[in-house]
């Protein structure tokens, strides 16, 4: 497995003014560690190269785990695979899907099962602001409380 794997571009006779799609398997990557001591499989992010690329891939939390409340500026979807997710005093499971439009919030989450988000993060359309990757998806070590960044 690779930590970071190389995109595939399928030959094509496609125009110069089009992206090729590229595929990825969360299969070929190892999991890393995010914030909120979650495990991370983003398969796509973005970089130098490509600064406005969603954040697409994989959340996972172990039983137990959560994140407080806090606020973003970009926007997001999620897509439960598995696990139940409780966010404020309701609670969700497999084949709920979250949209967050940008600005937004997210209540306090708690998970007693553990489990699995898909996860798309983009540029959000009101304001601009762009999702994180760099030191907030793939961390060196868990963040402590005082770390975490709750308003962005």
């Amino acid at each position: 497995m690779t930590t970071n794997p190389t995109a595939t571009k399928p030959a094509t006779a496609g125009s110069e003014s089009h992206h090729a799609p590229e595929f990825r398997h969360p299969d070929d990557m190892d999991w890393e560690m995010g914030r909120f001591k979650n495990r991370t499989k983003f398969l796509f992010h973005p970089s130098d190269e490509n600064p406005t690329r969603p954040n697409a891939g994989f959340l996972h939390y172990e039983p137990g785990a959560g994140f407080p409340f806090h606020k973003h500026d970009f926007a997001q979807i999620w897509y439960i695979i598995d696990g139940t997710f409780r966010m404020g005093d309701r609670t969700y499971g497999p084949g709920t899907m979250v949209c967050m439009d940008d600005p937004h919030y997210e209540d306090e989450m708690h998970t007693d099962t553990g489990g699995t988000v898909l996860f798309v993060q983009y540029p959000g359309p009101n304001t601009g602001a762009r999702p994180l990757y760099e030191g907030r998806m793939n961390l060196a070590r868990p963040e402590t409380a005082d770390e975490h960044d709750l308003d962005h």
